[in-house]
């Protein structure tokens, strides 16, 4: 049986798996990546320069060095970021984005414009958007 969506709409059952694949594929891989906790601001610290790792940790309050390190490694995999070493002294660690992680800023704008309009601080749309 089919599950529930908010306001009593229920899921359709049959629908062609091409169709699915097609729609959801990339908006499924991109939200997969971007879509985890702290990512989206790391990348909006990263996109007006590099920054070092200490000055992305206190860009972004409440998240862990251990969660940070964790998140940018994920970046540097999928090619969104670039982890790039100064051997000083000090030694120092930066992080900038590449043409690929540059590229997310007009989405990551247009999504910010959204959220300003559509979101609500507690994460909900306001009842005169829901119509």
């Amino acid at each position: 049986m089919g599950g529930q969506y908010p306001e009593g709409m229920a899921v359709q059952e049959n629908h062609d798996a091409a169709m699915c694949r097609r729609v959801d594929d990339g908006i499924t891989r991109v939200f997969q990546m971007i879509g985890k906790r702290w990512t989206g601001p790391i990348v909006a610290v990263l996109l007006p320069a590099p920054v070092h790792f200490a000055d992305l940790r206190r860009a972004i309050p409440g998240i862990s060095e251990r969660m940070l390190s964790d998140r940018l490694t994920e970046l540097a995999e999928v090619g969104v970021v670039v982890r790039e070493v100064d051997e000083g002294p000090p030694l120092r660690v930066s992080y900038r984005l590449t043409e690929a992680g540059s590229a997310l800023e007009p989405a990551l704008t247009h999504l910010r414009t959204w959220a300003e309009k559509y979101l609500a601080e507690d994460g909900r749309c306001p009842e005169e958007f829901r119509k």
